[in-house]
């Protein structure tokens, strides 16, 4: 499994954070022994639990993208609005 860190150096030692989660960290005198502490901070805690992936469902306006692409009436009510448009333009 791969997951992003961040690496930095701060008071003449280094932290790895998990990215997104900064409270996953680990802390060391060298950036090999940082991303080493952070590495078991998360075995450690995939040990005690489970991890896995979900996936949400959107919910906004994108959701309609393609719902009525197989609509028939669509295509009619599209082609009366740009009608209209048109006839607002003076085409």
């Amino acid at each position: 499994m791969t997951f992003p860190v961040l690496v930095e150096a701060f008071d003449g030692q280094f932290a790895a954070s998990l990215l997104g989660v900064p409270k996953v960290r680990g802390v060391g005198p060298t950036r090999f022994q940082a991303i080493n502490a952070l590495k078991a901070e998360i075995e450690h805690r995939v040990a005690l639990g489970e991890l896995l992936a979900l996936d949400i469902e959107t919910i906004g306006v994108s959701d309609l993208a393609g719902k009525y692409d197989t609509d028939p009436t669509l295509r009619t009510i599209c082609d009366d609005a740009y009608q209209a448009r048109d006839a607002d333009r003076g085409q």
